[in-house]
C-alpha cells in the first residue's frame, strides 16, 4: 500500500509519471487520497461531496496520453460535475443537481484526472475565508484555529493538507490568490478568458471571475493550464492568444525584470508588519536573481475603483439569488441565505442600469492604466493579503452580522487581489515567508495581460531559488 509519506513526496507530475511507468497505479493514487481525505475531514472540513465509485472507476478504465493522467482532483462547490449537486456554498442551491460537467470540468477529464469529490466555498464565493452555513468552516492546516483563505478555502486546505497535489480553484476577487497564500500554496489567477467559463456563462461576475487551480509546485501549475486554456464554443471573447506549452517553457531562461513593488492597498488600510517583511525578503531574491526592483504604484482612483466592482459584484449576486428563488416559484425564505449575502443582493436590486453601465466603464478605465503601467515594469510586485491568516470566525456572515463591522475586519485582511480580476490580468501567489506563529504569508507577483507565462518563468526561478515543497503544516 502507497504510504501517505510516500504519496505527499511527490506533486501531480511526479505521480503522473510513477503510473504511467508502471511503478504505481491510478488506483492505488487515488486509494492514498481517500484514505488522507476520510482521516482527516473531520478536522479541516475541505470535502463537501464525494464521488468515489465514480473516481474508482476512472482509475481502473485506461488513461490518456497525458502529463498528469491518474491523478486524484476536487472541484470547487462552484462549478457544475455531472450527477452531484452545485450548491454554491448555499442552502438556496442545496438541491441543485448538475446534469453536465462545466466546459473546464469536461477538459479535466479529458485530460485524465480522477475526479473524487467537491471542496468548501463560502455562500456564492463571496467571502475572503471559507465558513458557510450550509457546511460549516474549512480549517486551516497549518493552525486550525485560523482560516485557510476563500473563496477556494476548501481546495487550499485539502492540497496543504497533503490529500491531493492540486485542486481546482476559482478567484473572483483573489480566491485563488487567497487560500494559495494562507496556506502555503502556488495560486495563478490566469487572463480574464483564458480558461473557459462555460456552457451555461460566457463570463463570471463581468469578467472578474476566472478559474484554475491551487498547486504545491510552479510546475504542476504549468500544466494544468496547459490542460485546460483555450477558447470554447460561444464564449464572449478570447484571451490574448498563446500557442506554446507553459509547462515547457516555464523553466527557460529569464532575461532581467523590472518589477514594481506595490506597497498600497486597495482600501487605504496599512498593511500588516508581517506582509510588509514578506515582501522586503522577495525584493531582496528577486534582487538577487539579477532583476531590477523600485517602488512604484499605479495611477488609478481606488475609491471609485472599489464602488464600481462592487456595484458588479452585487448586481450578479442579486441576479443569482433572485433568480433561483423565481425558478423556484417562491419568495426567499429567511434562512435560504446568509444575512450577508441577503445584504448584498438587496444592495444589488437597488442598482440601475446605468449605475451598473457606469461600473463597467470604470474597470475597464483600470485596465487601460494598468497597461499603460506595465509599459515601464514588466512586474508588480505586492502581498497578496493584508495580513497573515485571521482565526475562524473573525469575518463571521451568519451570527449577529452586521455589515458596518463586516467590511471593518474585512479591509483588514483582503486589499490587494482584485485589482486583477478588474484588469483581467493574470496574478500569482507565491509561499514565500511565514510568519513568526508559523502561519503561510504569500506574496502576489502581477503581469500585463495575457503573460502568465513570465510569472510562471519567474515563479520557476524563485522555487528553485527558496525551494517551498518540503515546507508543510504540522501532522
Amino acid at each position: 500500500m502507497l504510504t501517505f509519506s510516500d504519496y505527499q513526496q511527490h506533486d501531480a507530475l511526479g505521480l503522473a509519471s510513477l503510473i504511467r511507468r508502471g511503478e504505481l497505479s491510478a488506483s492505488e493514487v487515488l486509494e492514498a487520497a481517500i484514505e488522507r481525505s476520510e482521516a482527516r475531514n473531520a478536522d479541516i472540513n475541505s470535502m463537501v461531496a464525494q464521488t468515489h465509485d465514480e473516481a474508482r472507476a476512472t482509475a481502473t478504465a485506461p488513461l490518456p496520453d497525458s502529463p498528469i493522467a491518474g491523478v486524484p482532483f476536487l472541484i470547487k462547490d462552484l462549478a457544475y460535475l455531472k450527477g452531484v449537486p452545485c450548491t454554491y456554498g448555499s442552502r438556496l442551491y442545496a438541491d441543485n443537481q448538475a446534469d453536465h460537467d462545466a466546459t473546464v470540468v469536461e477538459r479535466y477529464r479529458t485530460a485524465g484526472l480522477v475526479i473524487f469529490g467537491k471542496t468548501n466555498t463560502p455562500e456564492f464565493g463571496l467571502n475572503v475565508v471559507t465558513e458557510p452555513a450550509l457546511f460549516g468552516p474549512c480549517r486551516n492546516p497549518w493552525n486550525t484555529d485560523h482560516t485557510p483563505g476563500g473563496s477556494s478555502g476548501g481546495a487550499g486546505a485539502a492540497v496543504a493538507d497533503g490529500w491531493l497535489p492540486v485542486a481546482h480553484a476559482t478567484d473572483g476577487g483573489g480566491s485563488i490568490r487567497i487560500p494559495a497564500s494562507c496556506c502555503g500554496l502556488v495560486g495563478l489567477k490566469p487572463s480574464r478568458a483564458r480558461n473557459p467559463a462555460g456552457p451555461d456563462v460566457g463570463e463570471g461576475w463581468g469578467g472578474m471571475s476566472t478559474g484554475h487551480v491551487v498547486s504545491r509546485t510552479v510546475r504542476d501549475s504549468a500544466a494544468f493550464l496547459d490542460a485546460t486554456h483555450g477558447g470554447a464554443l460561444g464564449d464572449p471573447y478570447p484571451a490574448p492568444r498563446f500557442d506554446g506549452s507553459y509547462l515547457q517553457q516555464h523553466t527557460n531562461s529569464l532575461r532581467p525584470l523590472r518589477i514594481a513593488v506595490e506597497r498600497n492597498t486597495m482600501t487605504g488600510v496599512a498593511p500588516h508588519d508581517e506582509c510588509i517583511r514578506a515582501v522586503e525578503s522577495a525584493v531582496k531574491l528577486c534582487e538577487e536573481l539579477g532583476h531590477h526592483v523600485e517602488e512604484a504604484s499605479p495611477e488609478i482612483d481606488r475609491e471609485l475603483f472599489g464602488v464600481a466592482t462592487g456595484a458588479i459584484v452585487v448586481g450578479n449576486i442579486a441576479n443569482s439569488v433572485y433568480g433561483r428563488a423565481n425558478t423556484l416559484g417562491r419568495e426567499l425564505c429567511d434562512d435560504d441565505i446568509e444575512p450577508h449575502t441577503r445584504f448584498m443582493a438587496e444592495s444589488g436590486r437597488r442598482l440601475t442600469a446605468e449605475d451598473y453601465a457606469r461600473a463597467v466603464q470604470v474597470i475597464h478605465q483600470a485596465g487601460r492604466a494598468l497597461a499603460r503601467f506595465h509599459q515601464t515594469y514588466d512586474l508588480m510586485l505586492s502581498p497578496t493579503l493584508v495580513g497573515p491568516p485571521v482565526p475562524v470566525g473573525f469575518l463571521d456572515t451568519i451570527t449577529d452580522y452586521d455589515a458596518g463591522v463586516f467590511n471593518k475586519r474585512f479591509v483588514q485582511f483582503w486589499g490587494y487581489t482584485n485589482l486583477q480580476n478588474a484588469t483581467g490580468q493574470p496574478a500569482i501567489s507565491l509561499p514565500l515567508y511565514w510568519s513568526s506563529e508559523n502561519l503561510p504569508v504569500g506574496v502576489q507577483f502581477v503581469g500585463p495581460l495575457g503573460d502568465e507565462l513570465t510569472l510562471l518563468q519567474l515563479a520557476a526561478q524563485l522555487e528553485q531559488a527558496a525551494p517551498w515543497f518540503s515546507r508543510t503544516p504540522p501532522r
